[in-house]
């Protein structure tokens, strides 16, 4: 291989073990930052729910979200 090749490869790897480092623990402090509700990824775990439910019944397919059904929505 060329050297510039072996360069990038030695840079590329090292670029990608100083990025999996691990996190900075969170201070007791912070953490209700972080359990803000304005910090969840979905307002409500119910409507995220049934958005889902709503989302493989119209795609007539199932899977990936843990719904089963059809596309008849009758499930």
């Amino acid at each position: 291989m060329k050297p510039v090749v072996v360069k990038l490869i030695v840079v590329c790897g090292l670029n990608l073990l100083t990025g999996c480092a691990g996190p900075e623990p969170v201070a007791p402090w912070e953490r209700g930052y972080l359990a803000d509700p304005a910090m969840q990824w979905q307002r409500s775990a119910r409507e995220a729910k049934f958005a889902g439910h709503v989302y493989t019944s119209k795609e007539a397919s199932s899977g990936g979200s843990g719904a089963a059904g059809g596309g008849c929505g009758c499930n």
